[in-house]
């Protein structure tokens, strides 16, 4: 019986695979929002976040009246399907402990208080979830993104302002001494970053 439960949550996408996602599988043809890729390796264990860069093209994307991503709403951290984390460690975001593994990422803009999400679901049947809307096979899948049962949990990010505007999005993971390192998230007008330490 555990076992056919095991299969079933597996299946469903709601426990982090046991094999590594493949980062060629998140590809697309979406020239706009082109993927990117940001990788750490700290005391032999490796980190990456997979994601979509989008760029900001004139828009108004943050903050106030009109923006492209409203105040309080929650976004998939990039473009087109969920930004992917991977690591080989286990984890202590900002005080969330993140066991070793692949997990969906979203930021909850809380009124410009940034929470980043962090999602067990990877996969909508056979293939990788959509980031937030309806999907290229007409599947509308935005619940996955603000549902507490299939989050891991929610770290709060320091918020920020750039030198700069940043036009394409950026996000970095950087080592930051020892068994530490550094989330930092940054676009338009807004960086937002977090530390973590590996366990």
């Amino acid at each position: 019986m555990k076992q056919i439960l095991l299969i079933a949550l597996l299946l469903s996408g709601l426990m982090p695979a046991v094999a590594q996602v493949k980062k060629e599988d998140l590809a697309t043809k979406n020239t706009k929002s082109p993927g990117a890729e940001t990788s750490v390796t700290i005391n032999g264990k490796n980190l990456w976040i997979y994601y979509h860069a989008p760029s900001v093209r004139g828009r108004h994307i943050f903050n106030g009246a009109g923006a492209l991503q409203p105040d309080g709403s929650v976004w998939r951290l990039g473009a087109d399907y969920a930004t992917v984390l991977h690591t080989d460690a286990d984890l202590d975001l900002n005080g969330l402990a993140i066991p070793k593994g692949d997990y969906t990422l979203y930021a909850d803009l809380d009124n410009g208080q940034w929470k980043l999400i962090v999602n067990k679901t990877l996969m909508a049947g056979a293939r990788h979830i959509w980031g937030v809307g309806v999907s290229p096979d007409g599947i509308r899948e935005g619940a996955t993104t603000d549902d507490p049962a299939t989050e891991l949990g929610r770290a709060s990010l320091t918020m920020g302002k750039p030198s700069s505007p940043v036009e394409t999005l950026k996000i970095t993971l950087s080592g930051a001494g020892g068994a530490k390192g550094k989330l930092l998230i940054e676009w338009e007008n807004v960086t937002a970053s977090a530390p973590f330490t590996l366990k």
